[in-house]
């Protein structure tokens, strides 16, 4: 399997999940602005979409989307406990987290690393995912660790991904101590710290 990546984008989600499922992939950077991958490949010919993640399987098939990716590869280690069992009220938890993370928060970022978003539409922007974090610090006040309890699941890497991009928006997580607390503690997870180092994103 080959991981299309851009370096801290959203597809940092699959790729940690890759890792922490003990999965061989290989993984391939793509410049999206030029739709050219580092080995000099048109980006296109492989999703037509042009965005990341995109995942080619051993037969050659794609998978595009970071939630719907995360998943297939947590699937291929059950033993993993990245996502629960098929049919089970606690994959559908976890499927929950997937979706509010993919609608509320990661779309939620688009307007501001949109250049010609007005800053007046910003200003909206930020107090709509103030209020989700705010959500989210409510869920993780009564101590649980990961966002459906104690167990680290794709949920988690793909909320970690996101909460990453606070900074390069000029959002302080720091009004928000638990959510604060829950991206320190992902970003010390060995297989995160070495998505992180892969991508260039953390000194080796």
């Amino acid at each position: 399997m080959k991981l299309y990546y851009k370096a801290g984008a959203c597809s940092l989600s699959p790729h940690i999940v890759a890792l922490e499922a003990g999965l061989d992939i290989a993984i391939e950077a793509v410049d999206l602005k030029t739709k050219v991958t580092e080995s000099g490949a048109n980006f296109l010919e492989t999703n037509p979409k042009g965005s990341v993640p995109a995942l080619t399987l051993d037969d050659g098939s794609l998978l595009t989307e970071g939630a719907v990716i995360a998943q297939y590869l947590a699937d291929q280690a059950p033993a993993s406990g990245l996502i629960p069992a098929a049919g089970s009220i606690s994959r559908y938890k976890v499927q929950e987290w997937l979706n509010f993370i993919a609608t509320d928060l990661h779309k939620g970022f688009s307007p501001l690393f949109n250049p010609a978003t007005p800053d007046e539409y910003k200003a909206i922007a930020k107090q709509n995912l103030d209020r989700r974090f705010k959500y989210l610090d409510d869920v993780l006040a009564d101590g649980r660790s990961y966002l459906t309890g104690e167990t680290f699941t794709v949920a988690d890497a793909y909320a970690f991904v996101v909460l990453g991009w606070a900074p390069q928006v000029g959002i302080d997580l720091g009004a928000h101590p638990k959510v604060a607390a829950f991206f320190t503690r992902v970003g010390q997870r060995p297989k995160v710290q070495a998505a992180l180092k892969a991508e260039g994103l953390l000194a080796a």
